[in-house]
C-alpha cells in the first residue's frame, strides 16, 4: 500500500514551488489564490526570499503547506492515497490532500496557526532541544523529574526525540540527559516551545477557528500526530487537530502503525527529504521516494 507523508516546519528553501508554478496552470492558479487569501505575495518570498525571510513562522508554515498541497495537485489522477500522515504542520497539508479540508480553509487555518504560535512564543520564552541516542522512556523520565515545563515533543525516529518547554527547564534537562548517556542534547534554533503546554494560548486561539471550519469525510485514513492511529471520522479528526499544538508529535508511532496496516511505500510530498530519512530509520524494509516533476 502507498502512504503519502507531508513535512513540517524546517523543510523550506528559497525557490520552493517555482517549478510547479511554472509547469502546472492549476498550481499557478492555486498559488495566486493563496496570495489573495493571505493578503501578501507569499509566492515572491517562496521563489526569491532568503533563508532568513523563509524562517519567519508566519511565512514558513503557509509556504510549506502551499508547496506540499501543490505537489499533490500536480500529480493529478496519479495521486491515489491509501493512507496519509503529516508531521506537525504537515497534518494540515495531509488533510487538504485527503479531501477533509478545501485548500482555502486549510490555508486560513495554517495562517492563523502560525500567527497564534508566534504570539504564544512572544508571550513566554521557550525552546526545544534534539536528544540523540537515548531510549524514549529514559527521556520521558528525565523530563518528568526536571523542575519546570519540559516535555517530549517530537518522537521523530528511534533514538531521536525532541524535547520542548521553558528555556531553563530544557537546558537543565539537556544536562541530565547527557549525564544519562545521550550522544547529544542540543538546543535547536527555534523561537518557541512547540508541542508543549506553553502553546496553550495558541491552541485556544486556533480551536475556535478549527471548530468553525467544515471538515469532510477523508478519501482514506489519516494517521494523526496525537494518536498515531488511523482516523476517518471528521469530528475525531477535528478534535485531534485542536489537541495537536500542545501534544507530542508521535511520528515514530504513526509510521509503525501505517506499516502494521500494510504501508510498504512512503511518498513524501513537500520540500526536502526529511521524512524519507526518518521513515527509513523507523522501518528499514519499506521504500521511500518523492515525485519528480
Amino acid at each position: 500500500m502507498k502512504a503519502y507523508v507531508f513535512p513540517g516546519q524546517g523543510a523550506q528553501f528559497s525557490g520552493m514551488g517555482k517549478d510547479l508554478y511554472d509547469q502546472f496552470p492549476s498550481v499557478k492558479e492555486m498559488m495566486e489564490t493563496a496570495n489573495g487569501i493571505l493578503g501578501f505575495e507569499i509566492t515572491t518570498t517562496m521563489f526569491e526570499g532568503s533563508a532568513e525571510d523563509l524562517k519567519q513562522t508566519q511565512i514558513t508554515q503557509p509556504a510549506i503547506f502551499i508547496h506540499s498541497v501543490a505537489m499533490a495537485k500536480a500529480l493529478g489522477t496519479d495521486f491515489k492515497p491509501q493512507m496519509v500522515a503529516g508531521h506537525s504542520l504537515g497534518e494540515f497539508s495531509a488533510l487538504v490532500a485527503n479531501g477533509v479540508l478545501n485548500f482555502e480553509d486549510g490555508l486560513r487555518l495554517v495562517h492563523q496557526r502560525a500567527l497564534a504560535m508566534q504570539d504564544a512564543c512572544d508571550k513566554t520564552a521557550g525552546t526545544m532541544a534534539a536528544v540523540l541516542g537515548l531510549e524514549d522512556h529514559l527521556v520521558e523520565e528525565i523530563c518528568d523529574k526536571t523542575p519546570g515545563v519540559v516535555v517530549a515533543a517530537n518522537y521523530n525516529c528511534p533514538g531521536q526525540l525532541v524535547i520542548s518547554g521553558a528555556v531553563e527547564a530544557v537546558e537543565k534537562a539537556c544536562e541530565s540527559l547527557k549525564e544519562a548517556g545521550a550522544k547529544r542534547a542540543l538546543l535547536l534554533p527555534v523561537g518557541g516551545a512547540f508541542h508543549s503546554p506553553l502553546m496553550e494560548p495558541a491552541r485556544t486561539a486556533l480551536a475556535a477557528a478549527i471548530e468553525a471550519t467544515t471538515f469532510n469525510a477523508p478519501l482514506c485514513p489519516i494517521y494523526q500526530n496525537v494518536t498515531a492511529a488511523a482516523v476517518t471520522d471528521p469530528a475525531e479528526i477535528k478534535a485531534h487537530l485542536i489537541s495537536q499544538l500542545t501534544a507530542p508529535v508521535k511520528w515514530t508511532q504513526s509510521v509503525q502503525s501505517m506499516v502494521a496496516d500494510g504501508a510498504a511505500e512512503f511518498i513524501e510530498l513537500g520540500p526536502g527529504k526529511v521524512l524519507q530519512g526518518l521513515v527509513k530509520k523507523i522501518a528499514s524494509e519499506v521504500t521511500t521516494s518523492a515525485p519528480v516533476f
